[in-house]
């Protein structure tokens, strides 16, 4: 049994919460370029927008992998 079940319970929600993050920011991503103006426009939310707001959302996802890690290495520490 792991004492670290309430890590593990946040880096799912995060992953969920990151997920849905990033589904959004792509979707917003596409909409936003057919909402554009002009090619330059576009391609200025196709090339440097869109790869920034996804990098963003994936903040959450590193965040869970972080706790994740960290309750793997507090469940390997204590059963030393």
């Amino acid at each position: 049994m792991t004492q670290y079940g309430a890590l593990r319970l946040w880096a799912v929600f995060l992953t969920i919460i990151g997920v849905l993050g990033v589904l959004a920011a792509a979707a917003g991503t596409l909409i936003l370029a057919f909402e554009a103006d002009g090619f330059w426009q576009t391609l200025g939310v196709l090339l440097i927008g869109g790869p920034v707001s996804i990098f963003l959302a994936t903040l959450p996802i590193a965040v869970a992998q972080a706790l994740r890690a960290l309750a793997d290495v507090g469940d390997t520490v204590a059963a030393r």
